[in-house]
């Protein structure tokens, strides 16, 4: 062995203890403090905390609940049509998701029920949903609006009315959009009020035919009121084509109730807004049936996200 030792090997550098009197770190600033250091660090994790806040709202999928459409069970059925069903119309629930959003159906709820009692309510969906779509479908019913049929077929449909209407009015209380199409325009008049035309034919026989064999294929020009919050959506529109499949209509407005748009050129009710809430919006024609239609009919894309943006907005 040799009799002098190997170096040692240099030490990593030490963070210097201030407690014991060394010099601090270099890279701190001159005269800092301890305090003053613990507040620039909280003010840094504040700030790291607030932006992925920022990301993960912004990022987070919209939730978006569509009304149910009621099968009743026909008399001397089996099977499936000897129940009560509950469903959506395909298109509409590909027409909310094309914007990359979640959809659920929203079933009735019966918290007094015998089979399967429950304690959640239609409240609940309106506090955890962002937005309400009420979907198309039977007449909403001559009685709800305080008159009687005025032909049996055209009793509508009571059950779907009762449960749409506290849909309706849960969402409103909880301050998230509303977007009715065709009969959910309907229902948002009568909620607030309004009655409807039982029979735009028998009614209003001046009228345009509303309502044909072609279904879906039928179509009508509508034009945009002045004020219309909807005339700002299609700034190079001042007439627009869309499908007309509805023999009702809005007769009188309900309370705090503007038209958004008219039919050409008999000026039936195509369009409404309830003007005490932030998005609360009826379409008397049936949008998600557009894109099939043809290069013609509007483009009521810019609906959709305008009811999209809302429901961020106003999510809590």
């Amino acid at each position: 062995m040799s009799d002098i030792d190997p170096p040692t090997p240099p030490h990593p550098e030490r963070i210097p203890d201030r407690r014991a009197g060394e010099a601090a770190p270099r890279y701190l600033k001159e005269n800092d403090t301890p305090l003053a250091l613990a507040w620039r660090v909280v003010v840094a994790r504040y700030r790291a905390m607030r932006d992925k806040a920022g990301r993960d709202f912004m990022r987070r999928t919209l939730r978006i609940g569509i009304s149910a459409r009621i099968f009743h069970p026909e008399a001397g059925s089996t099977g499936l049509r000897s129940k009560n069903l509950q469903y959506l119309e395909e298109s509409i629930a590909q027409w909310v998701m094309s914007r990359d959003v979640l959809v659920f159906m929203i079933p009735t709820v019966n918290t007094g029920g015998l089979l399967h009692p429950s304690n959640i309510t239609l409240r609940h969906y309106a506090r955890h949903l962002d937005g309400l779509v009420l979907q198309g479908g039977a007449d909403v019913s001559p009685q709800t609006y305080s008159e009687a049929a005025t032909r049996p077929e055209w009793s509508g449909d009571r059950a779907r009315d009762i449960y749409e209407l506290e849909l309706l009015h849960e969402f409103v209380e909880a301050g998230k959009p509303v977007l009715g199409i065709c009969r959910g325009c309907q229902l948002i008049n009568v909620a607030f009020g309004g009655t409807l035309y039982q029979d735009i034919a028998a009614d209003v026989p001046d009228a345009a035919e509303h309502v044909n064999n072609l279904y879906d294929s039928h179509r009508h020009s509508i034009v945009f009121p002045k004020g219309s919050s909807l005339a700002p959506l299609f700034p190079q529109r001042g007439e627009a084509l869309v499908n007309s499949i509805h023999h009702q209509a809005v007769k009188d407005l309900g309370r705090d109730i503007t038209v958004e748009a008219m039919s050409q050129p008999d000026n039936i009710v195509e369009a409404i807004r309830y003007q005490r809430a932030h998005f609360v919006v009826g379409l008397q024609w049936h949008p998600e049936f557009h894109s099939a239609g043809g290069v013609d009919l509007l483009d009521c894309t810019p609906i959709l996200d305008h009811f999209l943006r809302a429901a961020r907005e106003t999510r809590f």
